[in-house]
């Protein structure tokens, strides 16, 4: 599919993605290595985390391609099939994870964004979703970070804009913690995310 955005978009479910996944994790590696979430990715844990997404037959993987390169790809899943610790905040608050589709990640390289892709990104994974006829809400997360950080580049802009005028709501009640290397540091870091949720329609 291609659109306005001068590139190509491909989709791929369950065990389609499995083909993509070197291509996604070295995009995730090198984009995640930025403000904010600084990580240093490591293949094998790549490997690990998105074995899930083959394994899973209603999962979804967007590439975006400028001629044969991968320029940026996202991902999503039913949150039932997520790990433990996305799934714990909701199942704290009384929420279905059953009715959960959750928007991973979008990972673009630095010269193709500011050319819509973001928003093209969420119309596939929430179309997907709304396929699937079963979900109730779309939710992502994201990592928080002190305001005062000095490792904050001056000129950084937020996503926030974007998950606003989608309608996702910020939610400080449904919060998670995760572990990662940060580039620079020795060994794995505790970080807190916190949930973005947009009630959902199914087709």
């Amino acid at each position: 599919m291609s659109g306005a955005l001068g590139l190509r978009l491909e989709t791929a479910t369950g065990a389609a993605i499995a083909p993509w996944l070197p291509a996604l994790a070295e995009l995730r590696i090198a984009v995640f290595r930025e403000w904010p979430y600084l990580y240093e990715g490591h293949e094998a844990y790549e490997a690990e985390y998105l074995g899930v997404y083959p394994a899973t037959p209603d999962s979804v993987v967007v590439l975006a391609f400028d001629g044969e390169r991968v320029v940026g790809a996202t991902s999503g899943l039913p949150l039932a099939a997520e790990a433990e610790a996305f799934r714990a905040p909701f199942e704290a608050a009384g929420m279905d994870v059953a009715r959960v589709f959750y928007l991973a990640e979008s990972v673009v390289r630095p010269e193709y964004r500011g050319r819509g892709l973001g928003a093209a990104f969420f119309d596939a994974r929430e179309a997907h979703a709304r396929q699937l006829g079963r979900f109730e809400w779309t939710a992502f997360c994201a990592v928080e970070r002190a305001a005062d950080d000095p490792r904050r580049p001056v000129d950084h802009r937020g996503n926030e804009g974007l998950w606003g005028r989608r309608g996702y709501v910020r939610r400080d009640d449904l919060r998670c913690r995760l572990a990662w290397p940060e580039i620079g540091g020795a060994g794995e870091i505790d970080h807190t995310l916190v949930f973005g949720l947009r009630r959902h329609e199914a087709a």
